[in-house]
């Protein structure tokens, strides 16, 4: 059979499957649903595994140069296990971190910030009497507001919130079980990754064409570079600007150095508007207890934030993706309308992807018909 006819027979084919399956679209849907819940716990499982990669790789390069400094070998097996424990211990520390200082740190900030509240609202009431301005409402709120029981309440409430998620995610199985095999599954990915990544390329060529192939590879291999090099940037940064925050803050004695870190540390990975936001929150925390101390906290944190923007991030992270400032701010703009604060943090790697793929493009064409565009 010549290969026009195996065209026009596989055209015939798609026809026929296309028309089956538009007259049975309810049954293909169910089917694809039914295999996507059944695949759940393999894609949770390769989502965690790709985060868990970024250290894990970190500290197999670190391992490596350390046994390299020390004439020591160490095989490729060990270094993996040794370099998944650590991974797993230092998000172990950091959990325990949170749980002990920095949650109880921020818990007295909020306090103090509401004990604030309640010293400076006369002064406020008075401020706008001043200036011949109803404040009625202002005072009959205050004198309908319970404190001492709103405290309490809130707490319960807390409570009763946080034991109804557990309760709930506790009583359904199948979520227990498929976060389980998650991390199974994570696991046994990240042990044995160089296997898998040789077996799917022998899958690959054995496939398609040693060219496309080798395309394939290159180009899944700089997505999975430029995530991780956007991920390790970005935990590094925030955790730099929120160390050099809260030192900063102490030094020049503001008020809630601990509670702003944290603020700038979570917020650093929205762009742009992350750390104005930071900066803006601090300033009306500040606001409250003094004035003056309110410029100075914006003035140090634009310093602090500068300081490591200019200086110290592009020595320690350096460009992260490598995008230009006017894509990264339209990356964010699209991805924050499209998928809100997720979609502006993720959207810059995609971005970079794109851009860089599209690069690649442009030159070959401009190769093959040899032209140079300066």
């Amino acid at each position: 059979m010549d290969k026009q006819s195996k065209r026009i027979l596989l055209f015939i084919a798609f026809g026929v499957c296309l028309f089956v399956g538009l007259n049975h679209i309810n049954v293909i849907w169910n089917f694809i649903v039914t295999v996507c819940r059944l695949l759940i716990p393999v894609i949770a499982g390769g989502i965690i595994a790709f985060f868990l990669n970024v250290p894990m790789s970190g500290f197999e390069k670190l391992l490596n140069k350390l046994a390299g400094k020390l004439k020591f070998k160490i095989s490729p097996k060990v270094n993996r296990m040794v370099s998944l424990l650590l991974t797993i211990v230092c998000i172990l520390l950091v959990i325990v971190l949170v749980c002990v200082i920095v949650i109880p740190e921020i818990i007295s900030s909020v306090v103090n910030v509401y004990s604030v509240i309640q010293t400076k609202i006369p002064e406020w009431i008075e401020l706008l009497r001043s200036y011949n301005i109803d404040a009625t409402w202002l005072t009959q709120w205050l004198s309908e507001l319970n404190i001492s029981a709103l405290i309490p309440s809130i707490t319960s409430s807390a409570g009763n919130i946080l034991s109804t998620v557990i309760s709930a995610a506790t009583s359904t199985v199948s979520i227990a079980v498929n976060t389980l095999f998650a991390i199974i599954i994570a696991l046994y990915i990240l042990l044995d990754k160089r296997n898998l990544s040789r077996q799917s390329r022998k899958v690959l060529y054995a496939h398609v064409k040693p060219p496309i192939a080798d395309k394939i590879v290159s180009v899944a291999s700089f997505i999975s570079k430029t995530f991780s090099k956007f991920l390790s940037g970005q935990c590094v940064e925030a955790i730099i600007l929120a160390m050099l925050i809260f030192i900063t803050f102490t030094l020049v004695q503001l008020p809630y150095a601990s509670l702003i870190a944290v603020l700038a540390a979570v917020f650093s990975f929205i762009p742009y508007i992350g750390a104005f936001a930071a900066c803006m929150i601090g300033a009306v925390l500040t606001l409250m207890v003094d004035p003056i101390k309110a410029i100075i906290c914006i003035g140090v944190y634009l310093v602090v934030q500068f300081v490591e923007s200019q200086f110290i991030y592009p020595h320690v992270v350096g460009s992260s993706v490598g995008l230009a400032p006017v894509w990264t701010l339209l990356a964010a703009l699209i991805g924050g309308s499209l998928f809100g604060i997720i979609g502006m943090i993720f959207f810059i790697p995609v971005t970079a992807v794109v851009i860089t793929l599209f690069k690649d493009y442009v030159n070959d064409r401009l190769k093959k018909r040899d032209i140079e565009v300066e």
